[in-house]
């Protein structure tokens, strides 16, 4: 098979259109999922994570991914995220199928489309909290000065100080920072405030959004806490590998409102 050569386009300007699964003419299409499934041996039991799973997700939108466990939200962030490939179905991203792209274009897709937030922060202890953040700006190819990010996420006056210096909220925040630092045309976000208290967890998904509505980046988070939902453009419910339900908000609650 020829090597495929995805194409990595800008980001586009904002716009304002919504949808419930797949029709808006005023947002571009970025994903689009037809009977994505995800199987796993482990020994000799088969186990499906993804079961034939449909999804659209336009530029500019936050989305709530919402379950229990082992209900397919990690697989199918990963899979988005090409951290893992599916066993079947198809995937675009503008356009380009995921599902046809060898290791080197996974690589290049994740490194100049994908900012990635997960439930534990990942800072190297010995370096501050900008130059955690300029270790990414120096292998993207268009990104934001370090004291940029770090400002958008509420830390700029603390971006001399080391991880251990920092609270969880703080250190969640760097995290972030140092995603969005590239543009991303896509966060993805596994359980970002699932070690935090609520207060710190207000921060970190303030930061989120805000992101989301500056930047115009698809923002997609995993969460087992419902109330979240209300701060989404969609709220999509998986169940054993299947889409169960996708909710679309008339608006969208601001994080500071929500009854925690």
């Amino acid at each position: 098979m020829p090597e495929m050569q995805m194409v990595i386009p800008e980001l586009s300007p904002p716009g304002s259109g919504r949808s419930a699964f797949g029709e808006s003419p005023e947002r571009e299409l970025l994903f689009r999922a037809r009977g994505l499934t995800k199987t796993y041996l482990t020994g000799d039991v088969e186990v499906r994570a993804l079961n034939g799973v449909d999804l659209d997700l336009f530029e500019e939108e936050l989305v709530v991914l919402l379950g229990p466990s082992g209900s397919g939200k990690s697989t199918l962030l990963n899979i988005l995220g090409g951290l893992d490939v599916a066993t079947g179905g198809t995937l675009t991203y503008r356009g380009e199928d995921l599902t046809l792209a060898d290791d080197k274009a996974l690589t290049q897709y994740r490194r100049d489309v994908v900012g990635f937030i997960f439930q534990f922060y990942n800072l190297i202890p010995s370096l501050t909290a900008r130059e955690n953040v300029e270790l990414i700006t120096e292998i993207s190819r268009d990104p934001m000065p370090p004291e940029t990010a770090l400002e958008l996420v509420g830390l700029r006056n603390r971006m001399n100080h080391f991880p251990s210096q920092l609270s969880g909220g703080e250190q969640q925040r760097v995290a972030i920072a140092r995603a969005i630092a590239k543009r991303p045309q896509v966060l993805l976000c596994d359980e970002p405030t699932g070690a935090l208290d609520v207060k710190t967890g207000i921060a970190v998904l303030e930061a989120i959004a805000r992101v989301n509505t500056e930047l115009g980046t698809l923002a997609v988070i995993i969460t087992h806490n419902a109330v979240i939902a209300e701060m989404a453009d969609r709220v999509i419910r998986l169940s054993d590998g299947h889409i169960t339900s996708v909710d679309l908000n008339q608006e969208r609650r601001p994080v500071s409102t929500l009854a925690w």
